[in-house]
């Protein structure tokens, strides 16, 4: 253990808030080793039992996770405040950041001129019994949906602050500690993260360039997993959107496991280049997230859920009972972004200029002999033998990039590289660095 903190406690709940204190004031560094359950036993005098309970404890609440024989150690993101430079390994400003995952801020559209229209368009303060989903904004976004070939015509529809928790409020209204949710391999960092402080267990499945691979979904099926969570588009971080042709491969795997609580996510919106293909709604509880975070900024945090009518009236009866409601403020604001064509016209040159990015990078790149994906969104993936190794080189390259490992479960290793603040001029020297740096020029396999 680190020599700067030592875990003291005689009972698992002692021992267990001794380490989540030395998260929280950042004495554990994130992804430090914690010591073996018998070495701990025998420093504090306690049988491993003890121990092992009080790992467990942490392991259920997202602070801690075991991996095989790289043993147990503090998540990359444990689910507890902790100082921000635990968390994050800052990047040197001589470094090119590629790592973020994040849209370029000058290609998001300025927002002061529909701030100052929905302040003069707003009425009386809105009072607690009244301020619920807009019935405005839920009127425009049903058609809004439907003409993408979104299928909610019947669907119910609600308004939540954001992708992640939309998606953490239907496993919620759905699943119990224990559960197990079949997640894409590689997927969203924080998904993992947030299913392990959920006290729900990620069932990997394999993803390809349209998808998930509907064996490997299955396996994840039969395996127990009660829920699966899909992106249909973008997917974070490989890039890759579901075709119509894996839609309906899906569809007929999943209609056949009615019990399974299908969410499918369109975090990337209008800004994916792909169509948006959707598996449901074939199984009972079926839930569409669309987030506004990515086209129209970070700081928006809204998205609208729509679904079978029994999820989406317990997720809103949990957040009336809750946080309440997504400000109506927000709310104006979304149906007021919608509307604006001069809006519109930024967010759609926005994903084309993404699109040249990704796809000059991922032409580069496979020139370069590298099998790189990212058929949609802003990140590439690219598959190397060693992720250690094409990080580092890349950082003497002055480049940084993600580390595979933040997004994988069993899937082989990788690099995530950010597209969105990427300029032409800059693409074929960073391909001959990854070249270089990866070592994989002309041995690459197509992703799995």
């Amino acid at each position: 253990m680190p020599a700067q903190y030592q875990v003291s406690g005689e009972t698992a709940a002692e021992i267990s808030a001794s380490i989540e204190s030395g998260v929280v004031r950042g004495e554990w560094v994130t992804g430090a080793a914690l010591p073996s359950v018998r070495i701990l036993a025998g420093a504090l005098h306690v049988s491993p039992a003890t121990v092992a309970k009080a790992y467990q404890d942490l392991r259920q609440r997202g602070v801690i996770e075991t991996e095989g024989r790289r043993g147990t150690r503090i998540r990359a993101r444990p689910a507890v405040t902790v100082p921000r430079s635990a968390l994050l390994s800052p990047v040197p400003e001589s470094l090119r950041d590629l790592s973020t995952g994040e849209p370029e801020i000058n290609l998001l559209p300025p927002l002061g001129a529909s701030l100052a229209a929905i302040a003069a368009q707003t009425g009386p303060p809105q009072g607690y019994a009244s301020a619920l989903a807009m019935p405005e904004l839920v009127d425009a976004a049903r058609p809004r949906l439907l003409t993408q070939g979104i299928p909610v015509a019947d669907s119910a529809i609600t308004v939540t602050a954001g992708a992640l928790d939309s998606i953490e409020r239907v496993l919620n209204a759905h699943l119990r500690p224990g559960d197990a949710v079949a997640v894409e391999d590689p997927c969203w960092a924080n998904l993992i993260d947030l299913i392990a402080a959920m006290g729900l267990r990620s069932v990997p499945f394999a993803v390809d360039d349209q998808g998930p691979d509907p064996g490997s979904l299955d396996e994840a099926l039969r395996a127990g997993a009660r829920a699966v969570v899909v992106t249909v588009r973008a997917q974070n971080p490989t890039g890759a959107a579901v075709s119509e042709e894996r839609a309906t491969l899906l569809r007929d795997l999943l209609s056949g496991r009615p019990e399974t609580v299908v969410i499918e996510d369109d975090h990337a919106a209008e800004l994916a280049e792909q169509p948006p293909h959707c598996i449901g709604p074939v199984t009972r509880s079926w839930a569409f997230v669309r987030s506004a975070s990515k086209p129209f900024g970070p700081d928006l945090r809204i998205a609208v859920l729509a679904g079978d009518e029994t999820t989406i009236a317990r997720v809103t009866g949990r957040m009336r009972i809750g946080m309440g409601w997504v400000s109506t403020l927000q709310q104006r604001l979304l149906l007021h972004l919608w509307r604006d064509p001069d809006v519109t016209e930024w967010v759609r040159t926005a994903a084309g200029v993404y699109s040249a990015r990704r796809r000059g990078l991922l032409e580069a790149l496979r020139a370069a002999g590298l099998p790189a994906s990212g058929d949609s969104g802003i990140n590439v993936w690219i598959p190397v033998p060693d992720e250690t190794r094409a990080v580092a080189g890349l950082r003497d390259a002055g480049y940084a990039v993600a580390p595979g490992a933040l997004f994988r479960l069993r899937s082989a290793p990788g690099i995530r590289i950010t597209i969105s603040s990427l300029t032409e001029p800059e693409i074929p020297t960073l391909a001959r660095a990854v070249a270089t740096a990866t070592g994989t020029a002309g041995t690459g396999a197509p992703m799995r």
